[in-house]
């Protein structure tokens, strides 16, 4: 009967928090090897590292003078590029309408002051005596220029040219956004870049 012989105890791991970390190198049977390896520890490697860093860094300062870091530029506006791919005809013919009612009453108001400031600096009394001037005629003595461009007649026919201005730019400015839309989608929409204030 054969005497069977016990396993080697396992290597144990070396204790956390040593200062020094050893290692041992085992043949294959188990036994521990003559040769050992010794890695010194963390605050040994550290020390090291750290007069290693130091010495370097006087050397160079010592050689050469390191380079100074250039100033960063300040940063430039932030810029977007974008792409205006549709128009909502919808809310360009609402906008159009309100915009050519706007110019409408403007240019009524407008003409109505002009001729207003006219009548009353005499351009039409003036114009009235150049035709009699030039004529010489019995049929011209009753001549006024107020029956053909008085304010009444201008202000009138001006206020007609507003309401067709009306119809007419509320329509083409719709129509515009329509075409807008078809050429959009064939070629991709009008570019805009849009940059931050600074």
């Amino acid at each position: 009967m054969t005497e069977r012989s016990a396993p080697p105890p396992p290597p144990q791991a070396p204790a956390s928090g040593s200062s020094s970390d050893t290692r041992t190198s085992t043949s294959q049977d188990g036994t521990p090897d003559d040769a050992t390896a010794v890695r010194p520890g963390f605050a040994e490697r550290l020390q090291a590292k750290l007069a290693a860093g130091l010495g370097s860094a006087s050397d160079d300062s010592q050689g050469s003078s390191a380079p100074v870091a250039a100033p960063k530029k300040p940063r430039g506006p932030r810029r977007a590029r974008l792409r205006l791919t549709r128009v909502d005809p919808w809310s360009v013919m609402k906008t159009s309408f309100l915009l050519s009612i706007a110019f409408g009453i403007v240019t009524v108001v407008a003409v109505a002051m002009i001729w207003n400031v006219l009548d009353s600096a005499g351009v039409f009394d003036s114009v009235n005596q150049t035709v009699r001037d030039v004529v010489d005629d019995q049929s011209t003595a009753t001549f006024d220029v107020r029956d053909y461009v008085g304010t009444d007649r201008v202000v009138g026919f001006t206020m007609l040219v507003a309401a067709v201005d009306v119809v007419l730019l509320t329509a083409i400015a719709t129509l515009g956004a329509f075409l807008y839309n078809m050429s959009a989608a064939l070629l991709g929409g009008v570019e805009v870049t849009l940059a931050e204030d600074n």
